[in-house]
Order: structure tokens, then C-alpha cells, then sequence
């Protein structure tokens, strides 16, 4: 009867010192997971998760049970870079890779798969978006030889029958300085407001493009060639060859 006690007694002191110390069957996590635990002696925590070799917290049997089983991730190789994400100035490329086999039973995590660098945009047309455009209303003058001797002077508008301009473009203004609300045509101009600007050529420099006409999305800079101090930005929302602008219509000079 004694012997039997005492075969109890070692059975219950067996079975409360494994409890007490944890075990990590079916608990197994990748990584840090601070909820991937097993009660252990004196009413503290032991770990099951990767990151508790770190630490120095896992339960006793977490290499047995988890690290005999565990399979690491891995990943592809990188795909190429991409386009730089400014096409003038500063930009950034990308490139990333896919995970081929995910990390199970708390083996290693997966590292980054995603990678970026700076980048400089270098578009043929970067130009243009350094020079500053000089603006008149349409029914201005102006002269390719002078083009400021008579830029004050209003004259009707063009004849029927007279050639069309080069092209339209379509600008959003997204700055108008205070000097503008001064005169009659450049009051017109105020933030937000889409204008139309015709160009004739820019016969005065023997190039096909007037200055200032700047590059699709970008913010460029304008000024008013008959009101001091009236300039400001804009952002160009389109090109369109051989067209005529709707009044009030502007030019390029």
C-alpha cells in the first residue's frame, strides 16, 4: 500500500513539473510573436517563437519540437528596376521578389522583398521645364523681330483665312501673383483656372516649339509680358496641334 502511495506520489510530481516547465507542441511561431507562449514554472512565460533563441526564453523542448521541423523561407531572385518615378529631377526606382516557399513551423522569416533607390529623371524634353513662359492675351500685338515694341498695343483679332497656330496648350494655374489683378486681360488670371495658350512658332530662335510651353504634369513658370510683376506658375494638362484657342484665348511670345 505504501509502494503504491509513493507510485502516485511520483506520477503527480512528474506531471505538475512538466506542466510547470511548458511545452511548445502545436505552438511553434515564425518570427517575434509575443502571444506564442506556454505557461511555465513559478507562473512565467516561456517562448515558442523564433525569436526567443535571442532572448533566451523558450521552453525546453522548443529545439526538439520546433526546430526539427521548421522550414525557413525562401524567396526568387530580384526583378528588374523600374522606370525612375520623376521623369525630370528626383525620383525613385523599385524592384522586388517573390517568396517561393513561406516559413512554416517557426522557421526563419522571409527577408525584404521590396527595394528602392534614388534616381535622377532625365527626359529628352527636361528642358522645357526650366524655361519660363511669357504670355500675352491674343488680341495682343507682337512682333518676331521686337517682340516687346508693340506688346502694348490692342489690335483686332486675326482675319478669317489666316493660318492656324502651331499648336494649343492647356495649362491649370495653380499660382497667380497679386500685380496681375491690376490690368483688365490679367485679371482673368486666377488660381485653379484652366487657360489656353496658342503658339505661332518661335520664329525668333528658329525653333519649333514656343519657350515655356513646360512638359505634361509638371510645374512651370510664367510671366505676363504687359503687366510688371504679374507672373506665376502653372501645371501643362495637354498639347493639341492646329488648333484655335476659345476666347479668351493667349499666345506665347
Amino acid at each position: 500500500m505504501q509502494g503504491l502511495l509513493l507510485w502516485g506520489g511520483w506520477l503527480l510530481a512528474t506531471s505538475c513539473l512538466v506542466g510547470a516547465t511548458g511545452s511548445c507542441r502545436h505552438r511553434c511561431c515564425p518570427g517575434r510573436n509575443n502571444v506564442c507562449w506556454a505557461p511555465s514554472a513559478r507562473r512565467a512565460h516561456c517562448y515558442c517563437d523564433s525569436y526567443c533563441q535571442r532572448t533566451g526564453d523558450c521552453c525546453q523542448d522548443y529545439h526538439a519540437t520546433c526546430r526539427r521541423a521548421a522550414v525557413g523561407c525562401s524567396v526568387g531572385p530580384w526583378g528588374p528596376w523600374s522606370g525612375c518615378s520623376s521623369p525630370c529631377g528626383v525620383g525613385s526606382r523599385a524592384r522586388s521578389r517573390q517568396v517561393t516557399v513561406p516559413p512554416r513551423h517557426g522557421g526563419e522569416p522571409c527577408p525584404d522583398l521590396k527595394q528602392r533607390r534614388g534616381c535622377l529623371g532625365e527626359h529628352p524634353t527636361c528642358g522645357t521645364t526650366k524655361e519660363v513662359a511669357k504670355i500675352l492675351p491674343k488680341s495682343f500685338s507682337w512682333d518676331f523681330r521686337d517682340p516687346w515694341r508693340r506688346a502694348g498695343l490692342p489690335l483686332l483679332e486675326e482675319p478669317s483665312g489666316s493660318p492656324l497656330p502651331s499648336y494649343c496648350g492647356y495649362f491649370r494655374l495653380t499660382q497667380v501673383g497679386p500685380p496681375c489683378r491690376g490690368q483688365g486681360w490679367s485679371r482673368r488670371l486666377h488660381r485653379d483656372k484652366q487657360v489656353c495658350v496658342e503658339c505661332w512658332g518661335d520664329v525668333s530662335h528658329h525653333r519649333a516649339h514656343c519657350t515655356g510651353h513646360g512638359l505634361q504634369g509638371a510645374r512651370t513658370f510664367w510671366v505676363a509680358a504687359s503687366v510688371v510683376g504679374c507672373q506665376g506658375s502653372w501645371v501643362q494638362e495637354g498639347l493639341q496641334e492646329g488648333c484655335v484657342c476659345s476666347p479668351p484665348a493667349l499666345i506665347f511670345v
